[in-house]
Protein backbone atom coordinates (compact mmCIF):
# COMPACT_ATOMS: atom_id res chain seq x y z
CA UNK A 1 0.00 0.00 0.00
CA UNK A 2 3.07 2.28 -0.19
CA UNK A 3 2.31 3.68 -3.65
CA UNK A 4 4.35 6.50 -5.13
CA UNK A 5 1.47 8.96 -5.33
CA UNK A 6 -0.29 7.89 -2.12
CA UNK A 7 -3.62 7.27 -3.87
CA UNK A 8 -4.51 4.39 -1.54
CA UNK A 9 -3.79 6.41 1.58
CA UNK A 10 -5.66 9.43 0.26
CA UNK A 11 -8.70 7.24 -0.31
CA UNK A 12 -8.54 6.16 3.34
CA UNK A 13 -8.25 9.80 4.46
CA UNK A 14 -11.37 10.61 2.44
CA UNK A 15 -13.16 7.69 4.05
CA UNK A 16 -12.33 8.99 7.52
CA UNK A 17 -13.48 12.51 6.67
CA UNK A 18 -16.74 11.22 5.19
CA UNK A 19 -17.41 9.21 8.34
CA UNK A 20 -16.80 12.29 10.49
CA UNK A 21 -19.33 14.25 8.45
CA UNK A 22 -21.84 11.43 8.79
CA UNK A 23 -21.43 11.51 12.58
CA UNK A 24 -22.12 15.25 12.69
CA UNK A 25 -18.65 16.77 13.05
CA UNK A 26 -18.53 20.37 11.93
CA UNK A 27 -14.85 20.00 10.94
CA UNK A 28 -12.42 17.11 10.68
CA UNK A 29 -8.87 16.25 9.66
CA UNK A 30 -7.03 12.98 9.19
CA UNK A 31 -3.42 12.03 8.60
CA UNK A 32 -2.11 8.62 7.59
CA UNK A 33 1.54 7.63 7.41
CA UNK A 34 3.31 4.50 6.32
CA UNK A 35 7.02 3.75 6.74
CA UNK A 36 9.15 0.80 5.72
CA UNK A 37 12.81 0.34 6.41
CA UNK A 38 15.85 -1.82 6.96
CA UNK A 39 18.45 -1.36 9.69
CA UNK A 40 21.56 -3.46 10.25
CA UNK A 41 24.38 -3.19 12.75
CA UNK A 42 27.74 -4.88 13.11
CA UNK A 43 30.25 -4.95 15.94
CA UNK A 44 33.78 -6.32 16.04
CA UNK A 45 33.43 -7.73 12.57
CA UNK A 46 30.22 -9.64 13.21
CA UNK A 47 26.63 -8.83 12.29
CA UNK A 48 24.67 -7.95 15.43
CA UNK A 49 21.19 -7.06 14.20
CA UNK A 50 19.11 -7.07 11.05
CA UNK A 51 15.75 -5.38 11.47
CA UNK A 52 12.91 -4.74 9.07
CA UNK A 53 10.43 -2.02 10.01
CA UNK A 54 6.92 -1.55 8.70
CA UNK A 55 4.91 1.06 10.57
CA UNK A 56 1.58 2.57 9.72
CA UNK A 57 -1.03 4.60 11.49
CA UNK A 58 -3.83 7.10 11.24
CA UNK A 59 -4.69 10.03 13.49
CA UNK A 60 -8.04 11.76 13.21
CA UNK A 61 -9.26 14.94 14.87
CA UNK A 62 -12.86 16.11 14.82
CA UNK A 63 -14.51 19.33 15.95
CA UNK A 64 -18.04 19.84 17.12
CA UNK A 65 -18.07 23.60 17.12
CA UNK A 66 -15.10 24.41 19.36
CA UNK A 67 -15.03 21.04 21.09
CA UNK A 68 -12.19 18.82 19.95
CA UNK A 69 -11.66 15.06 19.98
CA UNK A 70 -8.74 13.01 18.68
CA UNK A 71 -8.07 9.29 18.26
CA UNK A 72 -5.54 7.13 16.44
CA UNK A 73 -5.10 3.59 15.19
CA UNK A 74 -2.51 1.36 13.59
CA UNK A 75 -5.17 -0.65 11.78
CA UNK A 76 -6.00 0.86 8.39
CA UNK A 77 -8.93 -1.43 7.66
CA UNK A 78 -12.20 0.34 6.86
CA UNK A 79 -13.93 -0.94 10.01
CA UNK A 80 -11.07 0.20 12.25
CA UNK A 81 -11.03 3.64 10.61
CA UNK A 82 -14.75 4.09 11.19
CA UNK A 83 -14.38 2.99 14.82
CA UNK A 84 -11.51 5.42 15.34
CA UNK A 85 -13.53 8.32 13.94
CA UNK A 86 -16.44 7.35 16.20
CA UNK A 87 -14.14 7.36 19.24
CA UNK A 88 -12.87 10.83 18.34
CA UNK A 89 -16.45 12.07 18.04
CA UNK A 90 -17.34 10.62 21.43
CA UNK A 91 -14.31 12.26 23.04
CA UNK A 92 -15.24 15.63 21.52
CA UNK A 93 -18.60 15.58 23.27
CA UNK A 94 -16.87 15.57 26.65
CA UNK A 95 -14.17 18.16 26.07
CA UNK A 96 -14.41 21.80 27.02
CA UNK A 97 -15.09 24.45 24.42
CA UNK A 98 -11.98 26.22 23.20
CA UNK A 99 -12.44 29.27 20.95
CA UNK A 100 -8.99 28.72 19.44
CA UNK A 101 -9.71 25.13 18.38
CA UNK A 102 -10.40 24.29 14.76
CA UNK A 103 -8.87 23.85 11.34
CA UNK A 104 -6.66 26.50 9.73
CA UNK A 105 -8.26 29.37 7.87
CA UNK A 106 -8.92 28.19 4.29
CA UNK A 107 -6.71 30.88 2.76
CA UNK A 108 -3.69 29.50 4.64
CA UNK A 109 -3.90 26.03 3.11
CA UNK A 110 -1.44 24.97 0.43
CA UNK A 111 -2.95 25.38 -3.01
CA UNK A 112 0.00 23.94 -4.89
CA UNK A 113 2.12 21.08 -3.57
CA UNK A 114 5.64 21.49 -4.96
CA UNK A 115 7.76 18.46 -5.77
CA UNK A 116 10.85 18.65 -3.58
CA UNK A 117 12.71 15.52 -4.73
CA UNK A 118 12.50 13.99 -1.25
CA UNK A 119 12.14 10.34 -2.21
CA UNK A 120 15.10 8.23 -3.34
CA UNK A 121 14.47 4.59 -2.38
CA UNK A 122 17.59 2.51 -1.78
CA UNK A 123 17.10 -1.06 -2.93
CA UNK A 124 19.95 -2.40 -0.83
CA UNK A 125 19.93 -6.03 0.23
CA UNK A 126 20.47 -7.03 3.87
CA UNK A 127 23.68 -8.79 2.81
CA UNK A 128 25.06 -5.66 1.16
CA UNK A 129 24.05 -3.49 4.13
CA UNK A 130 25.85 -5.88 6.49
CA UNK A 131 28.96 -5.78 4.33
CA UNK A 132 28.90 -1.98 4.42
CA UNK A 133 28.57 -1.88 8.20
CA UNK A 134 31.45 -4.33 8.65
CA UNK A 135 33.63 -2.36 6.20
CA UNK A 136 32.80 0.89 7.98
CA UNK A 137 33.86 -0.46 11.36
CA UNK A 138 36.98 -2.07 9.87
CA UNK A 139 38.05 1.28 8.43
CA UNK A 140 37.66 2.84 11.88
CA UNK A 141 39.69 0.14 13.62
CA UNK A 142 42.41 0.36 10.96
CA UNK A 143 43.09 4.02 11.76
CA UNK A 144 45.21 2.91 14.73
CA UNK A 145 45.11 -0.84 15.44
CA UNK A 146 47.11 -0.35 18.65
CA UNK A 147 45.00 2.36 20.27
CA UNK A 148 41.52 1.68 18.88
CA UNK A 149 40.73 -1.30 21.05
CA UNK A 150 36.96 -1.59 21.10
CA UNK A 151 33.87 -0.60 19.19
CA UNK A 152 30.25 0.26 19.73
CA UNK A 153 29.66 -0.84 16.17
CA UNK A 154 28.59 0.51 12.81
CA UNK A 155 25.08 0.76 11.43
CA UNK A 156 23.39 1.17 8.05
CA UNK A 157 19.73 2.13 7.73
CA UNK A 158 17.31 3.00 4.97
CA UNK A 159 13.72 4.19 5.39
CA UNK A 160 11.04 5.36 3.04
CA UNK A 161 7.65 6.67 3.95
CA UNK A 162 4.52 8.34 2.71
CA UNK A 163 2.36 10.89 4.52
CA UNK A 164 -1.19 11.69 3.44
CA UNK A 165 -3.28 14.46 4.98
CA UNK A 166 -6.73 15.84 4.35
CA UNK A 167 -9.35 17.96 6.05
CA UNK A 168 -12.96 18.95 5.62
CA UNK A 169 -11.98 22.27 4.03
CA UNK A 170 -11.17 20.36 0.86
CA UNK A 171 -7.43 19.92 1.32
CA UNK A 172 -6.11 16.50 0.31
CA UNK A 173 -2.48 15.74 -0.53
CA UNK A 174 0.36 13.31 0.06
CA UNK A 175 4.10 13.24 -0.43
CA UNK A 176 6.80 10.58 -0.07
CA UNK A 177 10.21 10.80 1.57
CA UNK A 178 13.31 8.74 2.24
CA UNK A 179 16.10 8.97 4.81
CA UNK A 180 19.26 6.89 4.74
CA UNK A 181 22.17 6.83 7.17
CA UNK A 182 25.53 5.27 7.93
CA UNK A 183 27.25 5.60 11.32
CA UNK A 184 30.14 4.26 13.38
CA UNK A 185 31.37 4.68 16.97
CA UNK A 186 34.66 3.33 18.34
CA UNK A 187 36.73 3.56 21.50
CA UNK A 188 40.37 4.51 21.73
CA UNK A 189 42.56 3.70 24.71
CA UNK A 190 45.96 4.60 26.05
CA UNK A 191 46.98 3.06 29.35
CA UNK A 192 44.04 3.44 31.70
CA UNK A 193 42.45 6.14 29.59
CA UNK A 194 39.56 5.42 27.24
CA UNK A 195 37.78 7.83 24.91
CA UNK A 196 34.84 7.33 22.56
CA UNK A 197 33.87 9.19 19.41
CA UNK A 198 31.73 8.67 16.34
CA UNK A 199 30.80 9.94 12.89
CA UNK A 200 27.77 9.58 10.68
CA UNK A 201 26.32 10.49 7.31
CA UNK A 202 22.64 10.93 6.51
CA UNK A 203 20.80 12.00 3.38
CA UNK A 204 17.54 11.80 1.46
CA UNK A 205 19.39 10.34 -1.53
CA UNK A 206 21.54 7.31 -0.69
CA UNK A 207 23.97 8.34 -3.42
CA UNK A 208 24.80 11.46 -1.37
CA UNK A 209 26.00 9.45 1.64
CA UNK A 210 29.66 9.48 2.52
CA UNK A 211 31.32 6.15 1.78
CA UNK A 212 31.48 3.47 4.47
CA UNK A 213 35.27 3.77 4.57
CA UNK A 214 35.10 7.56 4.92
CA UNK A 215 32.61 7.41 7.81
CA UNK A 216 34.62 4.72 9.57
CA UNK A 217 37.90 6.52 9.13
CA UNK A 218 36.44 9.75 10.49
CA UNK A 219 35.11 8.03 13.60
CA UNK A 220 38.48 6.35 14.23
CA UNK A 221 40.44 9.56 13.74
CA UNK A 222 38.11 11.43 16.08
CA UNK A 223 38.46 8.79 18.80
CA UNK A 224 42.26 8.76 18.63
CA UNK A 225 42.41 12.55 18.58
CA UNK A 226 40.67 12.65 21.97
CA UNK A 227 43.27 10.52 23.75
CA UNK A 228 45.39 12.41 26.26
CA UNK A 229 42.44 14.58 27.28
CA UNK A 230 42.89 16.86 30.29
CA UNK A 231 40.60 18.72 32.63
CA UNK A 232 40.58 22.49 32.98
CA UNK A 233 40.30 24.81 35.92
CA UNK A 234 37.32 27.14 36.20
CA UNK A 235 37.65 30.20 33.99
CA UNK A 236 35.79 32.51 31.65
CA UNK A 237 36.98 32.15 28.06
CA UNK A 238 35.68 32.19 24.49
CA UNK A 239 33.94 28.97 23.46
CA UNK A 240 33.71 27.69 19.90
CA UNK A 241 30.93 25.17 19.25
CA UNK A 242 31.67 22.79 16.37
CA UNK A 243 28.89 22.76 13.74
CA UNK A 244 27.21 19.52 14.83
CA UNK A 245 26.87 20.76 18.43
CA UNK A 246 26.24 24.40 17.47
CA UNK A 247 22.94 23.18 16.05
CA UNK A 248 21.76 22.67 19.63
CA UNK A 249 22.24 26.35 20.50
CA UNK A 250 19.92 27.30 17.66
CA UNK A 251 17.50 24.55 18.69
CA UNK A 252 17.10 26.11 22.15
CA UNK A 253 16.28 29.41 20.48
CA UNK A 254 13.63 27.75 18.31
CA UNK A 255 12.08 26.14 21.39
CA UNK A 256 11.85 29.53 23.09
CA UNK A 257 10.05 31.18 20.16
CA UNK A 258 7.57 28.37 19.53
CA UNK A 259 3.98 29.43 19.94
CA UNK A 260 3.38 26.93 22.75
CA UNK A 261 6.21 28.37 24.85
CA UNK A 262 4.94 31.89 24.22
CA UNK A 263 1.25 31.47 25.05
CA UNK A 264 2.09 29.36 28.10
CA UNK A 265 4.38 32.18 29.26
CA UNK A 266 7.21 29.66 29.64
CA UNK A 267 10.07 31.09 27.58
CA UNK A 268 13.25 33.04 28.29
CA UNK A 269 12.41 34.95 25.09
CA UNK A 270 8.88 35.83 26.14
CA UNK A 271 7.29 38.55 23.97
CA UNK A 272 10.64 38.99 22.22
CA UNK A 273 9.30 39.56 18.68
CA UNK A 274 10.75 42.82 17.40
CA UNK A 275 13.60 42.73 19.91
CA UNK A 276 17.34 42.48 19.32
CA UNK A 277 18.23 38.93 20.36
CA UNK A 278 21.45 38.38 18.41
CA UNK A 279 24.24 40.69 17.12
CA UNK A 280 23.21 43.04 14.33
CA UNK A 281 24.96 40.98 11.62
CA UNK A 282 23.22 37.72 12.56
CA UNK A 283 20.31 36.19 10.63
CA UNK A 284 18.31 32.96 10.41
CA UNK A 285 16.21 32.02 7.37
CA UNK A 286 13.67 29.26 6.92
CA UNK A 287 13.71 27.55 3.53
CA UNK A 288 11.09 24.76 3.43
CA UNK A 289 11.45 23.95 -0.26
CA UNK A 290 15.13 23.05 -0.61
CA UNK A 291 15.33 19.98 -2.87
CA UNK A 292 16.36 16.78 -1.06
CA UNK A 293 16.90 18.58 2.26
CA UNK A 294 16.14 16.62 5.42
CA UNK A 295 13.56 19.05 6.80
CA UNK A 296 11.87 20.13 3.57
CA UNK A 297 8.08 19.86 3.37
CA UNK A 298 5.51 21.15 0.85
CA UNK A 299 2.96 21.75 3.63
CA UNK A 300 2.89 21.47 7.40
CA UNK A 301 1.00 18.97 9.56
CA UNK A 302 -2.22 20.97 9.11
CA UNK A 303 -2.01 21.34 5.33
CA UNK A 304 -0.83 24.95 5.64
CA UNK A 305 1.51 26.12 2.89
CA UNK A 306 5.16 26.27 3.88
CA UNK A 307 6.94 29.41 2.72
CA UNK A 308 10.36 31.01 2.84
CA UNK A 309 10.68 33.43 5.72
CA UNK A 310 13.27 35.35 7.67
CA UNK A 311 13.04 34.38 11.32
CA UNK A 312 15.89 36.64 12.43
CA UNK A 313 17.24 39.60 10.48
CA UNK A 314 19.99 41.96 11.64
CA UNK A 315 19.79 40.17 14.99
CA UNK A 316 16.10 41.04 15.47
CA UNK A 317 13.49 38.33 16.04
CA UNK A 318 10.87 38.94 13.36
CA UNK A 319 8.22 36.49 14.54
CA UNK A 320 7.40 33.24 16.27
CA UNK A 321 7.15 29.61 15.13
CA UNK A 322 3.41 28.98 14.98
CA UNK A 323 0.81 26.41 14.13
CA UNK A 324 -2.86 27.38 13.88
CA UNK A 325 -3.77 26.83 17.53
CA UNK A 326 -0.80 28.67 19.04
CA UNK A 327 -1.26 31.50 16.54
CA UNK A 328 -4.88 31.98 17.62
CA UNK A 329 -3.89 31.89 21.27
CA UNK A 330 -1.51 34.77 20.56
CA UNK A 331 -3.86 36.67 18.27
CA UNK A 332 -1.55 36.00 15.33
CA UNK A 333 -1.56 33.94 12.14
CA UNK A 334 -0.01 30.54 11.55
CA UNK A 335 3.49 30.54 10.05
CA UNK A 336 3.10 27.05 8.59
CA UNK A 337 5.09 25.42 11.36
CA UNK A 338 2.65 22.89 12.78
CA UNK A 339 5.00 19.97 13.36
CA UNK A 340 8.18 22.05 13.46
CA UNK A 341 10.49 24.24 11.41
CA UNK A 342 11.67 23.42 7.90
CA UNK A 343 15.37 23.94 7.12
CA UNK A 344 16.68 26.79 9.24
CA UNK A 345 19.78 28.39 7.72
CA UNK A 346 22.09 30.30 10.06
CA UNK A 347 24.13 32.83 8.12
CA UNK A 348 27.73 33.71 8.92
CA UNK A 349 30.23 36.01 7.28
CA UNK A 350 32.32 33.51 5.33
CA UNK A 351 35.04 32.59 7.83
CA UNK A 352 36.23 28.97 7.55
CA UNK A 353 36.98 26.71 10.52
CA UNK A 354 40.67 27.64 10.63
CA UNK A 355 39.62 31.27 10.60
CA UNK A 356 37.20 30.64 13.47
CA UNK A 357 40.01 29.13 15.56
CA UNK A 358 42.22 32.11 14.74
CA UNK A 359 39.47 34.52 15.72
CA UNK A 360 38.98 32.76 19.05
CA UNK A 361 42.78 32.72 19.64
CA UNK A 362 42.57 31.16 23.11
CA UNK A 363 39.65 29.17 24.46
CA UNK A 364 37.67 25.95 24.31
CA UNK A 365 36.53 24.16 21.17
CA UNK A 366 33.48 22.04 22.07
CA UNK A 367 32.92 18.92 19.97
CA UNK A 368 30.56 17.02 22.28
CA UNK A 369 27.85 18.04 24.74
CA UNK A 370 26.31 15.87 27.44
CA UNK A 371 23.38 16.19 29.82
CA UNK A 372 20.16 18.16 29.71
CA UNK A 373 21.05 21.23 31.75
CA UNK A 374 19.03 23.81 29.82
CA UNK A 375 16.14 25.71 31.40
CA UNK A 376 13.78 26.92 28.69
CA UNK A 377 12.02 29.32 31.05
CA UNK A 378 15.04 31.14 32.50
CA UNK A 379 17.56 30.48 29.74
CA UNK A 380 20.10 29.07 32.18
CA UNK A 381 22.51 26.82 30.31
CA UNK A 382 24.93 24.32 31.87
CA UNK A 383 26.08 21.21 30.04
CA UNK A 384 28.89 18.71 30.27
CA UNK A 385 31.33 19.08 27.43
CA UNK A 386 34.41 17.64 25.75
CA UNK A 387 36.61 19.05 23.05
CA UNK A 388 39.97 20.74 22.64
CA UNK A 389 41.95 23.58 24.20
CA UNK A 390 43.11 26.21 21.74
CA UNK A 391 46.10 28.57 22.10
CA UNK A 392 47.11 31.16 19.51
CA UNK A 393 44.43 29.81 17.18
CA UNK A 394 45.88 26.28 17.23
CA UNK A 395 44.47 23.15 18.89
CA UNK A 396 46.98 22.07 21.57
CA UNK A 397 45.34 19.21 23.50
CA UNK A 398 42.01 17.43 24.04
CA UNK A 399 39.77 18.33 26.99
CA UNK A 400 37.19 16.27 28.87
CA UNK A 401 35.05 16.36 32.01
CA UNK A 402 34.28 20.07 31.86
CA UNK A 403 31.07 22.08 32.00
CA UNK A 404 30.20 25.08 29.84
CA UNK A 405 27.68 27.47 31.38
CA UNK A 406 25.93 30.78 30.88
CA UNK A 407 22.52 32.21 30.13
CA UNK A 408 21.21 31.77 26.60
CA UNK A 409 20.13 35.41 26.33
CA UNK A 410 23.73 36.45 27.03
CA UNK A 411 25.16 33.66 24.89
CA UNK A 412 23.14 34.77 21.86
CA UNK A 413 24.14 38.42 22.24
CA UNK A 414 27.80 37.39 22.57
CA UNK A 415 28.01 35.36 19.38
CA UNK A 416 31.12 36.72 17.67
CA UNK A 417 30.91 34.77 14.43
CA UNK A 418 29.26 31.87 12.58
CA UNK A 419 31.58 29.83 10.38
CA UNK A 420 31.19 28.75 6.79
CA UNK A 421 31.77 25.09 7.82
CA UNK A 422 28.05 24.33 7.61
CA UNK A 423 26.73 20.95 8.76
CA UNK A 424 23.72 20.06 6.59
CA UNK A 425 22.89 16.77 8.35
CA UNK A 426 19.70 18.02 9.97
CA UNK A 427 16.90 20.56 9.97
CA UNK A 428 19.15 23.32 11.30
CA UNK A 429 22.07 24.18 9.04
CA UNK A 430 24.79 26.11 10.79
CA UNK A 431 28.54 26.42 10.82
CA UNK A 432 30.61 26.57 13.99
CA UNK A 433 29.46 29.24 16.43
CA UNK A 434 31.92 31.32 18.47
CA UNK A 435 30.69 32.80 21.74
CA UNK A 436 32.83 35.62 23.14
CA UNK A 437 32.76 34.38 26.74
CA UNK A 438 31.32 31.55 28.79
CA UNK A 439 32.12 29.96 32.11
CA UNK A 440 34.13 26.77 31.71
CA UNK A 441 34.24 24.72 34.89
CA UNK A 442 36.55 21.75 35.39
CA UNK A 443 38.43 20.17 38.24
Amino acid sequence: MLTADGADLLALVELALAEARTLGASQAEAAISMDVGLSVSARLGEVETIEYQRDRGMAVTVYFGTRKGSASTGDLGAAALRETVAKACTIAKYTAEDPCAGLPDPEDLARDVPGLDLSHPWEISPERACDMAIACEAAAMAVDSRRITNSEGAAVSTHRGLRAYGNSLGFLAAYPGTVHSLSCAVLGSSGEEMERDYWYSTARDWRALESAVSVGRASGERAVRRLGARQLGTMKVPVLFAPDVARGLVGHFVGAVRGGSQYRRASFLLDAAGQQVFPDWFSISERPHLPRALASAPFDHEGVATRDRELVSAGVLLGYVLGTYSARKLGLRTTGNAGGTHNLLVHGRGRDFAGMLALMDRGLLVTELMGQGVNGVTGDYSRGAAGFWVENGVIVHPVHEVTVAGNLRDIYRQIAEVGSDVDARGGIRTGSILVEQMTVAGA
